[in-house]
Protein backbone atom coordinates (compact mmCIF):
# COMPACT_ATOMS: atom_id res chain seq x y z
CA UNK A 1 0.00 0.00 0.00
CA UNK A 2 1.60 3.46 -1.05
CA UNK A 3 2.10 6.11 1.28
CA UNK A 4 -0.45 8.99 0.46
CA UNK A 5 0.75 12.22 -0.72
CA UNK A 6 0.83 15.05 1.70
CA UNK A 7 1.15 18.52 0.75
CA UNK A 8 0.54 22.11 2.24
CA UNK A 9 -2.42 23.81 2.32
CA UNK A 10 -4.59 26.44 4.30
CA UNK A 11 -7.86 25.18 2.94
CA UNK A 12 -8.56 23.35 6.32
CA UNK A 13 -7.94 26.21 8.08
CA UNK A 14 -10.34 28.25 6.50
CA UNK A 15 -13.15 25.85 6.69
CA UNK A 16 -12.59 25.60 10.28
CA UNK A 17 -12.18 29.75 10.52
CA UNK A 18 -14.81 30.79 8.47
CA UNK A 19 -18.03 30.07 10.85
CA UNK A 20 -15.53 31.13 13.66
CA UNK A 21 -15.29 34.82 12.01
CA UNK A 22 -19.13 34.44 11.38
CA UNK A 23 -19.80 34.34 15.24
CA UNK A 24 -18.71 37.80 16.46
CA UNK A 25 -20.76 39.35 12.93
CA UNK A 26 -23.80 37.40 14.39
CA UNK A 27 -23.49 38.72 17.08
CA UNK A 28 -23.11 42.19 15.58
CA UNK A 29 -25.87 41.98 14.26
CA UNK A 30 -28.39 41.39 17.17
CA UNK A 31 -30.47 43.95 15.85
CA UNK A 32 -31.31 43.16 12.28
CA UNK A 33 -32.39 39.36 11.96
CA UNK A 34 -32.04 39.63 8.19
CA UNK A 35 -28.30 40.20 8.31
CA UNK A 36 -27.67 38.08 11.22
CA UNK A 37 -29.18 35.15 9.15
CA UNK A 38 -26.99 36.16 6.03
CA UNK A 39 -23.74 35.39 8.18
CA UNK A 40 -25.28 32.41 8.65
CA UNK A 41 -26.12 31.42 5.71
CA UNK A 42 -23.16 32.79 4.12
CA UNK A 43 -20.84 30.75 6.48
CA UNK A 44 -22.12 27.26 6.04
CA UNK A 45 -22.62 27.93 2.54
CA UNK A 46 -18.77 29.13 2.24
CA UNK A 47 -17.65 26.27 5.24
CA UNK A 48 -19.44 23.70 2.80
CA UNK A 49 -17.40 24.87 -0.60
CA UNK A 50 -13.97 24.73 1.02
CA UNK A 51 -14.22 20.97 2.43
CA UNK A 52 -16.03 20.46 -1.07
CA UNK A 53 -13.15 21.87 -2.43
CA UNK A 54 -10.20 18.88 -0.81
CA UNK A 55 -12.74 15.80 -1.99
CA UNK A 56 -10.95 15.79 -5.54
CA UNK A 57 -7.56 15.20 -3.60
CA UNK A 58 -8.78 13.32 -0.75
CA UNK A 59 -10.09 10.75 -3.30
CA UNK A 60 -6.68 10.64 -5.01
CA UNK A 61 -4.85 9.79 -1.96
CA UNK A 62 -3.71 13.17 -1.65
CA UNK A 63 -3.78 15.21 2.27
CA UNK A 64 -3.96 19.01 2.53
CA UNK A 65 -2.25 19.77 5.99
CA UNK A 66 -1.49 22.97 7.94
CA UNK A 67 0.43 23.29 11.22
CA UNK A 68 -0.58 26.24 13.88
CA UNK A 69 2.41 25.50 16.51
CA UNK A 70 4.64 23.50 16.85
CA UNK A 71 5.04 23.18 20.56
CA UNK A 72 8.11 20.24 20.57
CA UNK A 73 9.08 17.48 18.08
CA UNK A 74 6.14 15.35 18.23
CA UNK A 75 3.95 17.30 19.78
CA UNK A 76 1.51 20.21 17.49
CA UNK A 77 -1.70 21.70 17.09
CA UNK A 78 -2.04 20.74 13.19
CA UNK A 79 -4.57 20.11 10.59
CA UNK A 80 -4.68 17.33 8.53
CA UNK A 81 -7.34 16.16 6.22
CA UNK A 82 -6.99 13.05 5.66
CA UNK A 83 -9.88 10.64 3.55
CA UNK A 84 -11.74 9.91 7.42
CA UNK A 85 -11.61 13.49 7.62
CA UNK A 86 -12.96 15.12 4.34
CA UNK A 87 -15.59 12.40 4.58
CA UNK A 88 -16.58 13.76 8.44
CA UNK A 89 -16.46 17.37 7.32
CA UNK A 90 -18.55 17.20 4.35
CA UNK A 91 -21.70 15.40 6.27
CA UNK A 92 -21.05 18.03 9.13
CA UNK A 93 -20.65 21.39 6.90
CA UNK A 94 -23.38 20.17 3.63
CA UNK A 95 -25.79 19.57 6.94
CA UNK A 96 -25.20 23.07 8.59
CA UNK A 97 -26.43 24.70 5.77
CA UNK A 98 -30.15 23.18 5.61
CA UNK A 99 -30.02 23.43 9.28
CA UNK A 100 -29.51 26.85 8.91
CA UNK A 101 -32.24 27.26 6.55
CA UNK A 102 -34.27 24.79 8.65
CA UNK A 103 -33.42 27.41 11.87
CA UNK A 104 -34.74 30.46 10.63
CA UNK A 105 -38.06 28.78 9.81
CA UNK A 106 -38.04 27.55 13.26
CA UNK A 107 -37.42 30.66 15.80
CA UNK A 108 -39.33 32.86 13.55
CA UNK A 109 -42.25 30.61 13.74
CA UNK A 110 -42.02 30.70 17.86
CA UNK A 111 -40.68 33.65 18.17
CA UNK A 112 -37.71 32.32 20.12
CA UNK A 113 -35.52 34.49 22.67
CA UNK A 114 -31.46 35.09 22.37
CA UNK A 115 -31.94 34.38 18.37
CA UNK A 116 -28.24 35.93 18.51
CA UNK A 117 -26.78 34.12 21.25
CA UNK A 118 -28.68 30.72 19.40
CA UNK A 119 -27.19 31.24 15.99
CA UNK A 120 -23.69 32.23 16.93
CA UNK A 121 -23.31 29.32 19.33
CA UNK A 122 -24.00 26.84 16.21
CA UNK A 123 -21.62 28.75 14.25
CA UNK A 124 -19.07 28.35 16.94
CA UNK A 125 -20.02 23.94 17.03
CA UNK A 126 -19.85 24.11 13.45
CA UNK A 127 -16.27 25.42 13.95
CA UNK A 128 -15.48 23.18 16.65
CA UNK A 129 -16.63 20.39 14.23
CA UNK A 130 -14.48 20.92 11.60
CA UNK A 131 -10.97 21.17 13.78
CA UNK A 132 -12.27 17.53 14.89
CA UNK A 133 -12.60 15.99 11.64
CA UNK A 134 -9.89 17.52 10.76
CA UNK A 135 -7.25 17.20 13.65
CA UNK A 136 -4.22 15.85 12.76
CA UNK A 137 -3.34 14.55 16.01
CA UNK A 138 -4.64 13.89 19.35
CA UNK A 139 -3.70 17.36 20.78
CA UNK A 140 -5.32 18.63 18.04
CA UNK A 141 -8.62 16.62 18.42
CA UNK A 142 -8.98 17.40 22.35
CA UNK A 143 -8.54 20.69 21.76
CA UNK A 144 -11.21 21.49 19.19
CA UNK A 145 -13.64 18.31 20.84
CA UNK A 146 -13.49 20.47 24.01
CA UNK A 147 -14.53 23.84 22.60
CA UNK A 148 -17.02 21.58 21.16
CA UNK A 149 -18.24 20.47 24.70
CA UNK A 150 -18.74 24.06 25.75
CA UNK A 151 -20.22 25.29 22.42
CA UNK A 152 -22.84 23.62 22.93
CA UNK A 153 -24.06 24.42 26.50
CA UNK A 154 -25.48 27.34 25.17
CA UNK A 155 -27.91 25.70 22.95
CA UNK A 156 -28.55 23.19 25.23
CA UNK A 157 -29.79 25.51 27.86
CA UNK A 158 -31.33 28.01 24.98
CA UNK A 159 -34.83 27.90 26.83
CA UNK A 160 -33.36 28.96 29.79
CA UNK A 161 -36.03 26.65 32.20
CA UNK A 162 -35.40 24.49 34.68
CA UNK A 163 -35.61 21.54 33.12
CA UNK A 164 -33.16 22.94 30.25
CA UNK A 165 -30.65 24.30 33.20
CA UNK A 166 -30.23 20.70 34.88
CA UNK A 167 -29.95 19.13 31.52
CA UNK A 168 -27.26 21.75 30.34
CA UNK A 169 -25.54 20.99 33.77
CA UNK A 170 -26.01 17.22 33.18
CA UNK A 171 -24.64 17.25 29.56
CA UNK A 172 -21.46 19.80 31.23
CA UNK A 173 -21.04 17.08 34.11
CA UNK A 174 -20.43 14.21 31.78
CA UNK A 175 -18.93 15.61 28.47
CA UNK A 176 -16.02 17.81 30.34
CA UNK A 177 -15.45 14.38 32.71
CA UNK A 178 -14.68 12.01 29.48
CA UNK A 179 -12.63 15.72 28.26
CA UNK A 180 -10.49 15.00 31.19
CA UNK A 181 -10.13 11.53 30.72
CA UNK A 182 -9.05 12.12 27.16
CA UNK A 183 -6.41 14.20 28.61
CA UNK A 184 -5.08 11.89 30.72
CA UNK A 185 -5.12 8.89 28.00
CA UNK A 186 -3.59 11.79 25.12
CA UNK A 187 -0.72 12.31 28.07
CA UNK A 188 -0.24 8.52 28.38
CA UNK A 189 -0.22 8.10 24.30
CA UNK A 190 2.31 10.67 24.24
CA UNK A 191 4.82 9.21 27.31
CA UNK A 192 4.50 5.48 25.32
CA UNK A 193 4.36 6.50 21.27
CA UNK A 194 6.43 9.49 21.75
CA UNK A 195 4.36 10.68 19.24
CA UNK A 196 0.31 11.75 19.13
CA UNK A 197 0.12 11.78 15.36
CA UNK A 198 -2.82 9.74 14.01
CA UNK A 199 -1.68 6.88 11.74
CA UNK A 200 -3.69 4.48 10.13
CA UNK A 201 -3.28 1.05 11.48
CA UNK A 202 -2.12 2.53 15.00
CA UNK A 203 0.68 4.55 16.20
CA UNK A 204 2.34 2.84 19.01
CA UNK A 205 4.43 0.65 16.91
CA UNK A 206 6.31 -2.02 18.29
CA UNK A 207 5.76 -0.69 22.34
CA UNK A 208 5.51 -3.42 24.58
CA UNK A 209 2.06 -3.08 26.65
CA UNK A 210 1.41 -5.61 30.00
CA UNK A 211 -2.59 -6.19 29.18
CA UNK A 212 -3.55 -4.34 32.54
CA UNK A 213 -2.13 -1.18 30.76
CA UNK A 214 -3.32 -1.53 27.47
CA UNK A 215 -6.54 -2.36 28.92
CA UNK A 216 -6.57 0.59 30.96
CA UNK A 217 -5.76 2.71 28.48
CA UNK A 218 -7.85 1.83 26.01
CA UNK A 219 -10.73 2.09 28.94
CA UNK A 220 -9.83 5.93 29.33
CA UNK A 221 -10.28 6.79 25.78
CA UNK A 222 -13.68 4.57 25.68
CA UNK A 223 -14.35 6.74 28.15
CA UNK A 224 -13.42 10.18 26.89
CA UNK A 225 -14.73 9.46 23.43
CA UNK A 226 -17.79 7.45 24.36
CA UNK A 227 -19.68 9.96 26.00
CA UNK A 228 -20.35 11.72 23.14
CA UNK A 229 -20.73 8.45 20.94
CA UNK A 230 -23.42 7.65 23.73
CA UNK A 231 -22.53 3.79 24.44
CA UNK A 232 -23.93 3.07 27.42
CA UNK A 233 -24.03 3.42 30.93
CA UNK A 234 -22.60 6.28 29.25
CA UNK A 235 -25.68 7.83 27.56
CA UNK A 236 -28.47 9.38 29.62
CA UNK A 237 -27.16 13.10 28.89
CA UNK A 238 -28.14 12.51 25.48
CA UNK A 239 -32.26 11.86 26.56
CA UNK A 240 -31.84 14.87 28.77
CA UNK A 241 -30.39 17.28 26.14
CA UNK A 242 -33.53 17.26 23.64
CA UNK A 243 -34.87 19.54 25.82
CA UNK A 244 -33.31 22.40 23.61
CA UNK A 245 -34.54 23.52 20.54
CA UNK A 246 -35.30 20.57 17.46
CA UNK A 247 -32.51 22.46 14.94
CA UNK A 248 -30.04 21.74 17.93
CA UNK A 249 -31.60 18.42 18.89
CA UNK A 250 -31.21 17.67 14.62
CA UNK A 251 -27.58 18.50 13.85
CA UNK A 252 -25.71 18.59 17.04
CA UNK A 253 -27.66 15.38 18.42
CA UNK A 254 -27.77 13.57 15.65
CA UNK A 255 -24.98 14.77 13.50
CA UNK A 256 -21.93 17.08 14.98
CA UNK A 257 -21.77 16.04 18.97
CA UNK A 258 -22.84 12.76 18.67
CA UNK A 259 -20.84 12.08 15.38
CA UNK A 260 -17.84 13.35 16.43
CA UNK A 261 -18.16 10.63 19.59
CA UNK A 262 -17.80 7.82 17.48
CA UNK A 263 -15.80 9.90 14.79
CA UNK A 264 -13.35 9.63 17.72
CA UNK A 265 -14.01 6.17 18.54
CA UNK A 266 -12.91 5.18 14.94
CA UNK A 267 -9.58 7.76 15.49
CA UNK A 268 -8.67 5.25 18.66
CA UNK A 269 -9.55 2.05 17.29
CA UNK A 270 -7.70 2.85 13.69
CA UNK A 271 -5.54 5.14 14.38
CA UNK A 272 -4.21 5.09 17.57
CA UNK A 273 -4.36 1.10 18.92
CA UNK A 274 -4.79 -0.43 15.64
CA UNK A 275 -6.45 -4.01 14.49
CA UNK A 276 -3.50 -6.08 15.58
CA UNK A 277 -4.05 -4.73 19.29
CA UNK A 278 -7.23 -4.86 19.20
CA UNK A 279 -7.15 -8.23 18.49
CA UNK A 280 -3.95 -9.07 20.59
CA UNK A 281 -5.62 -7.48 23.78
CA UNK A 282 -9.12 -8.70 22.99
CA UNK A 283 -10.15 -4.98 22.94
CA UNK A 284 -12.61 -5.27 19.81
CA UNK A 285 -14.37 -7.88 22.17
CA UNK A 286 -14.97 -5.62 24.71
CA UNK A 287 -15.57 -3.11 22.63
CA UNK A 288 -18.11 -5.00 20.51
CA UNK A 289 -20.30 -6.39 23.53
CA UNK A 290 -21.04 -2.95 24.86
CA UNK A 291 -22.51 -1.74 21.09
CA UNK A 292 -24.40 -4.69 21.18
CA UNK A 293 -25.84 -4.12 24.75
CA UNK A 294 -26.31 -0.43 23.64
CA UNK A 295 -28.04 -1.25 20.22
CA UNK A 296 -30.48 -3.89 21.86
CA UNK A 297 -31.43 -1.89 25.13
CA UNK A 298 -31.27 2.05 23.09
CA UNK A 299 -34.15 0.01 20.86
CA UNK A 300 -36.37 -1.51 24.15
CA UNK A 301 -36.40 1.76 25.76
CA UNK A 302 -37.89 3.43 22.68
CA UNK A 303 -40.90 1.84 23.04
CA UNK A 304 -41.43 3.45 26.45
CA UNK A 305 -41.19 7.19 24.93
CA UNK A 306 -44.48 9.04 24.77
CA UNK A 307 -42.20 12.52 23.62
CA UNK A 308 -41.67 12.05 20.01
CA UNK A 309 -37.86 13.41 20.56
CA UNK A 310 -37.17 11.20 23.31
CA UNK A 311 -38.30 8.04 21.25
CA UNK A 312 -35.51 9.86 18.40
CA UNK A 313 -33.25 10.19 20.82
CA UNK A 314 -33.24 6.74 22.57
CA UNK A 315 -32.66 5.43 18.11
CA UNK A 316 -29.85 7.68 17.93
CA UNK A 317 -27.96 6.09 21.22
CA UNK A 318 -28.82 2.48 19.58
CA UNK A 319 -27.71 3.76 15.88
CA UNK A 320 -24.57 5.06 16.96
CA UNK A 321 -23.38 1.77 18.65
CA UNK A 322 -24.40 0.14 14.93
CA UNK A 323 -20.83 2.59 14.08
CA UNK A 324 -19.06 1.56 17.30
CA UNK A 325 -19.86 -2.11 16.48
CA UNK A 326 -18.40 -1.95 12.79
CA UNK A 327 -15.00 -0.12 14.08
CA UNK A 328 -15.09 -3.25 16.56
CA UNK A 329 -15.53 -6.09 14.39
CA UNK A 330 -12.40 -4.59 12.35
CA UNK A 331 -13.50 -6.26 8.79
CA UNK A 332 -13.71 -4.76 5.90
CA UNK A 333 -17.15 -4.52 5.04
CA UNK A 334 -17.99 -3.93 9.28
CA UNK A 335 -15.76 -0.60 8.88
CA UNK A 336 -16.81 0.34 5.48
CA UNK A 337 -20.84 -0.25 6.55
CA UNK A 338 -20.13 1.52 10.50
CA UNK A 339 -18.71 4.71 8.55
CA UNK A 340 -21.27 4.92 6.07
CA UNK A 341 -23.67 4.78 8.66
CA UNK A 342 -22.19 7.75 10.02
CA UNK A 343 -23.71 9.75 6.74
CA UNK A 344 -26.55 7.75 6.39
CA UNK A 345 -27.64 7.65 9.57
CA UNK A 346 -27.31 11.65 9.60
CA UNK A 347 -29.52 12.14 6.86
CA UNK A 348 -32.48 10.31 8.12
CA UNK A 349 -31.99 11.22 11.55
CA UNK A 350 -31.67 15.05 11.14
CA UNK A 351 -34.38 14.33 8.60
CA UNK A 352 -36.70 12.74 11.46
CA UNK A 353 -35.81 15.97 14.17
CA UNK A 354 -37.18 18.32 11.14
CA UNK A 355 -40.44 17.23 11.23
CA UNK A 356 -40.40 16.74 15.03
CA UNK A 357 -39.55 20.71 15.15
CA UNK A 358 -42.05 21.35 12.10
CA UNK A 359 -45.11 19.79 13.78
CA UNK A 360 -43.84 21.32 17.33
CA UNK A 361 -44.06 24.64 15.52
CA UNK A 362 -47.31 24.22 13.65
CA UNK A 363 -49.18 21.99 15.99
CA UNK A 364 -47.49 22.59 19.35
CA UNK A 365 -47.77 18.57 19.39
CA UNK A 366 -44.46 16.96 21.39
CA UNK A 367 -46.44 13.44 22.20
CA UNK A 368 -46.65 10.29 19.96
CA UNK A 369 -49.99 9.70 21.40
CA UNK A 370 -51.75 13.00 19.74
CA UNK A 371 -50.16 12.52 16.26
CA UNK A 372 -53.69 10.96 15.30
CA UNK A 373 -54.27 11.72 11.65
CA UNK A 374 -51.33 14.49 11.52
CA UNK A 375 -50.23 13.00 8.15
CA UNK A 376 -53.48 14.03 6.67
CA UNK A 377 -52.84 18.02 7.06
CA UNK A 378 -48.78 17.60 6.54
CA UNK A 379 -48.62 14.68 4.20
CA UNK A 380 -45.22 15.90 3.14
CA UNK A 381 -43.64 16.26 6.38
CA UNK A 382 -45.30 12.87 7.61
CA UNK A 383 -44.06 11.79 4.27
CA UNK A 384 -40.83 12.63 4.84
CA UNK A 385 -40.75 11.19 8.52
CA UNK A 386 -41.96 7.89 6.95
CA UNK A 387 -38.85 7.90 4.62
CA UNK A 388 -36.64 8.20 7.49
CA UNK A 389 -38.48 5.84 9.87
CA UNK A 390 -38.22 2.97 6.91
CA UNK A 391 -34.58 4.12 6.61
CA UNK A 392 -33.86 3.44 9.77
CA UNK A 393 -35.34 -0.17 10.02
CA UNK A 394 -33.16 -1.10 7.49
CA UNK A 395 -35.51 -1.62 4.76
CA UNK A 396 -34.50 -1.18 1.05
CA UNK A 397 -34.37 1.17 -0.90
CA UNK A 398 -33.08 3.88 2.13
CA UNK A 399 -29.79 4.05 2.86
CA UNK A 400 -29.70 2.60 6.22
CA UNK A 401 -30.46 -0.46 4.09
CA UNK A 402 -26.68 -0.44 2.63
CA UNK A 403 -24.94 0.22 5.67
CA UNK A 404 -26.30 -2.19 7.30
CA UNK A 405 -25.85 -5.07 5.19
CA UNK A 406 -22.55 -3.89 4.85
CA UNK A 407 -22.51 -4.45 8.40
CA UNK A 408 -24.02 -7.94 8.43
CA UNK A 409 -21.51 -8.74 5.83
CA UNK A 410 -18.53 -7.44 8.27
CA UNK A 411 -19.92 -9.59 10.59
CA UNK A 412 -20.04 -12.59 8.58
CA UNK A 413 -16.07 -11.58 7.84
CA UNK A 414 -15.47 -11.23 10.95
CA UNK A 415 -16.62 -15.24 11.62
CA UNK A 416 -19.44 -13.65 13.92
CA UNK A 417 -22.88 -14.56 13.76
CA UNK A 418 -24.36 -12.85 17.03
CA UNK A 419 -23.50 -9.22 16.10
CA UNK A 420 -25.28 -10.36 12.64
CA UNK A 421 -28.51 -11.59 14.62
CA UNK A 422 -28.20 -8.47 16.69
CA UNK A 423 -28.35 -6.01 13.25
CA UNK A 424 -31.79 -8.41 12.60
CA UNK A 425 -33.30 -7.78 15.78
CA UNK A 426 -32.23 -4.24 15.94
CA UNK A 427 -33.74 -3.81 12.94
CA UNK A 428 -37.23 -5.30 13.81
CA UNK A 429 -37.18 -2.87 16.88
CA UNK A 430 -36.78 -0.20 14.86
CA UNK A 431 -39.46 -1.09 13.19
CA UNK A 432 -41.63 -1.61 15.84
CA UNK A 433 -41.36 1.76 17.33
CA UNK A 434 -41.55 3.60 14.16
CA UNK A 435 -44.42 1.96 12.62
CA UNK A 436 -47.39 3.16 15.36
CA UNK A 437 -46.36 6.66 14.67
CA UNK A 438 -46.40 6.75 11.25
CA UNK A 439 -49.85 4.30 11.29
CA UNK A 440 -50.94 7.16 13.90
CA UNK A 441 -50.51 9.94 11.45
CA UNK A 442 -52.10 8.74 8.37
CA UNK A 443 -54.31 6.05 9.53
CA UNK A 444 -56.40 7.29 12.61
CA UNK A 445 -58.71 10.24 13.19
CA UNK A 446 -57.92 13.25 14.99
CA UNK A 447 -60.28 13.43 17.98
CA UNK A 448 -60.65 17.36 17.20
CA UNK A 449 -60.04 18.81 13.55
CA UNK A 450 -56.18 20.40 13.24
CA UNK A 451 -56.11 24.15 12.53
CA UNK A 452 -53.21 24.18 10.37
CA UNK A 453 -51.50 22.67 7.20
CA UNK A 454 -47.70 22.22 7.04
CA UNK A 455 -45.10 24.07 8.48
CA UNK A 456 -42.99 27.06 6.46
CA UNK A 457 -41.55 26.47 3.52
CA UNK A 458 -38.18 27.53 5.09
CA UNK A 459 -38.72 24.43 7.37
CA UNK A 460 -40.46 21.82 5.02
CA UNK A 461 -38.06 22.21 1.82
CA UNK A 462 -34.90 21.11 4.30
CA UNK A 463 -36.70 18.15 5.64
CA UNK A 464 -37.39 17.24 2.54
CA UNK A 465 -34.15 17.55 0.55
CA UNK A 466 -32.55 15.56 3.57
CA UNK A 467 -35.44 12.55 3.40
CA UNK A 468 -34.57 12.48 -0.49
CA UNK A 469 -30.81 12.65 0.04
CA UNK A 470 -31.81 9.58 2.21
CA UNK A 471 -33.70 7.56 -0.76
CA UNK A 472 -30.58 8.86 -3.07
CA UNK A 473 -28.06 7.50 -0.99
CA UNK A 474 -29.62 4.36 -0.85
CA UNK A 475 -30.35 3.66 -4.78
CA UNK A 476 -26.62 4.98 -5.35
CA UNK A 477 -24.29 4.92 -2.18
CA UNK A 478 -21.64 7.09 -4.32
CA UNK A 479 -23.84 9.36 -5.57
CA UNK A 480 -22.52 13.38 -5.15
CA UNK A 481 -20.00 12.60 -2.28
CA UNK A 482 -18.40 9.76 -2.66
CA UNK A 483 -19.26 8.18 0.56
CA UNK A 484 -19.10 4.60 0.10
CA UNK A 485 -15.17 5.14 -1.80
CA UNK A 486 -14.22 7.16 0.91
CA UNK A 487 -15.74 4.51 3.44
CA UNK A 488 -14.07 1.98 1.53
CA UNK A 489 -10.80 3.61 1.49
CA UNK A 490 -10.11 4.35 5.16
CA UNK A 491 -11.43 1.15 5.78
CA UNK A 492 -8.59 -0.23 3.70
CA UNK A 493 -5.89 2.07 5.19
CA UNK A 494 -6.76 0.98 8.47
CA UNK A 495 -6.57 -2.61 7.90
CA UNK A 496 -3.68 -2.33 5.88
CA UNK A 497 -4.58 -2.04 1.67
CA UNK A 498 -8.02 -4.50 2.24
CA UNK A 499 -10.33 -2.98 0.43
CA UNK A 500 -13.73 -4.50 0.19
Amino acid sequence: MTSPEIYSSTIPLYAVLVSLIAAPLIMLSSRHAILREFWTLAASIIKFSLVFMLLPGALAGRIAAFTFWEISPGISLALKADQFGVFFALIASGLWILTSIYSIGYVRGLKERKQTRYFASFAVCLSATIGVAFAANLLTFVFFYEILTIATYPLVIHKETKIAISAGRKYLVYTLTAGALLIAATAWTYRIAGTLDFRAGGLFGDASFSPAAITALFLLFIGGVGVKAAVMPLHSWLPAAMVAPTPVSALLHAVAVVKSGVFGVVRVVGFVFGPALMHQFGLNIFLATVAGVTIILASLLAFQQDNLKQRLAYSTVGHLSYIVLGAALLSPASLTGGLLHIANHATMKITLFFCAGAIYVRHHKEKISELDGIGRVMPWTMGAFTVGAVGLAGIPPISGFVSKWQLGLGSLQAGEALPLAILVLSGLLNAGYFAPIIYRAFLKTPPVPYEHGEASYAMVIPLLITALLSLLLGLNPDLFFHFYRLAAAVSGSILGGIVP
